[in-house]
């Protein structure tokens, strides 16, 4: 198991000690536990309110190398001491591979804490969904004028003011290879011609067959402006007229081979959380083909694929959207309001507001200054004294804007979440789309800590800490893996609510 370290000592009250005494530490944890270290990134007075860490930045840049599987810390406050922080990083490394150990904590972090941080990464996701739904909505409207919306410009044209041009430098060029496929010249041969002459595309890369047989089909060479599934004829300038465009698409049919079966791409929203209850090992999607070319989806233990397992086989749907219901049954009212109140609450306790009280000292005894180098000016009667405490004033207002940004800086720091921020957030997964991907996504991220399935049961490990549910009776009928469908019995009686799952709300 290959790991790295990460330690940091901040500016106050620690110097370079507090780092030995934390890689010390560190050390001893991964020899105890067999790890491989494989690197170390330390960030000396530094404070952990604050992201802008270099080390920092670097470690969580090299994780999507994958180079290594979990970050060992001294204690969690030594990755961050923000939450909103920590949540967000934690999920970019999630997203990697990578884990956060902490030497002297145990990493089953309470109940509360891991919740809150479940609730904090949907709502980051859920935020950053909305403000690419208004991006969309401006693209829209640009759209319906026939703009440019961004992105790859075709070959053969320019954008000016927004409005598509023709390109006269390489609109010819375009011409061109239609011309050269209409008369009988392959993919093949025109990919060799232009690359030989040193053409590029409009990425300014060589040409290859993907990129040649998009261009060739590409509507906007006769006027016609496209933007996600809708057509604008005559939206934009022409380069190809209609009788040579359709010639060449009739001839690509033509000597279009029959494509094969590819198998359908599925996302399985369960992956990291799905568990085998027998063996233990990560169940993970997998996909077959029946006879008559239906693709099927599934997951399987991976136990199973070492063969130290028996555990059968779970149609991919049918378990993610009975996930998907129990996870819903939780946005009650009731529930809404206490989750967005113990959250808050958390937030709260959990700010480190020291730095802060510190700061804002710093800005009264620079103001009681001011007051006194302004009361001894007016009593003075000595002209040369007079100058003196004059030239002092423009240090003393330096002083103070140089506090008053550091506390500007600290406050951007603190998480400032408020109740009706998380009831509306909440309210919101009550009201999703149910079929919609990222919704569902969203649901398991806040609420699924983890999933243990048996061929007969399924038990349901919430983001509470160690409180369970589990849901008896026959989950599935027997799965003929030679026949083209799998058979699966729907439950009747999904055990009782969900509600209890939050073990620090008293019910």
């Amino acid at each position: 198991m290959n790991v790295v370290i990460y330690a940091r000592f901040s500016s106050h009250g620690q110097n370079e000690q507090s780092i030995e005494g934390q890689r010390k530490i560190c050390l001893d944890f991964c020899q105890q536990k067999g790890y491989n270290i494989i690197g170390e990134y330390i960030d000396r007075a530094i404070s952990g309110t604050t992201d802008n860490r270099p080390e920092f930045q670097r470690m969580i840049a090299d994780s999507a190398k994958k180079h290594f599987e979990y970050i060992i810390v001294y204690q969690l406050d030594r990755f961050a001491r923000n939450r909103y922080d920590s949540a967000t990083y934690k999920a970019k490394l999630k997203k990697n591979g990578v884990r956060v150990l902490s030497a002297r904590e145990n990493i089953n972090e309470d109940a509360s804490g891991i919740l809150m941080e479940a609730v904090l990464e949907g709502m980051a996701e859920y935020y950053s969904v909305e403000l690419g739904q208004k991006i969309k909505r401006g693209m829209d409207l640009n759209a319906e004028k026939c703009l440019c919306t961004g992105g790859n410009v075709a070959l053969g044209y320019k954008v000016a003011d927004k409005q598509f041009i023709i390109d006269e430098n390489t609109a010819p060029l375009v011409r061109y290879i239609f011309e050269m496929y209409a008369n009988g010249k392959i993919i093949t041969e025109i990919i060799t011609h232009l690359n030989a002459q040193g053409h590029k595309t409009s990425r300014g890369v060589p040409f290859n067959k993907n990129s040649l047989r998009a261009m060739l089909q590409n509507k906007r060479y006769i006027g016609v402006y496209t933007y996600r599934d809708k057509e604008i004829p005559d939206g934009i300038p022409r380069i190809i007229d209609d009788d040579l465009f359709y010639k060449v698409a009739e001839i690509m049919e033509k000597n279009r081979k029959a494509p094969a079966r590819a198998k359908a791409k599925s996302e399985y929203i369960l992956t990291t959380k799905l568990f085998c209850g027998y063996c233990k090992e990560m169940m993970t999607g997998f996909s077959g083909i029946g006879k008559a070319g239906m693709v099927y989806n599934y997951y399987i233990c991976n136990g199973r694929k070492k063969k130290i397992c028996k555990k059968k086989m779970v149609q991919k749907d049918y378990i993610e959207n009975l996930v998907v219901s129990e996870c819903r049954k939780l946005l009650t009212d009731e529930n809404i309001k206490k989750i967005a109140n113990e959250v808050v609450a958390l937030c709260e306790a959990e700010k480190d507001t020291t730095n802060l009280k510190r700061l804002n000292k710093l800005l009264s005894e620079n103001k009681r200054k001011h007051t006194n180098l302004m009361n001894a000016i007016m009593e003075c009667d000595i002209e040369s004294t007079r100058k003196t405490f004059y030239a002092e004033i423009p240090k003393i207002e330096t002083e103070r804007i140089e506090i008053e940004n550091e506390i500007s800086k600290e406050q951007s720091n603190q998480v400032n979440l408020t109740v009706p921020q998380i009831k509306f957030f909440l309210s919101a997964l009550k009201k999703g789309n149910v079929d919609d991907i990222k919704y569902r996504k969203t649901l398991i991220s806040v609420f699924i800590n983890a999933i243990y399935l048996y061929d007969d049961k399924i038990t349901l490990v919430f983001n509470s800490g160690d409180m369970t549910v589990t849901i008896d009776d026959k989950l599935l009928s027997d799965i003929d893996e030679s026949n083209e469908t799998a058979k699966c019995l729907f439950l009747n009686n999904v055990g009782p609510p969900i509600g209890v799952f939050l073990q620090y709300f008293r019910y």
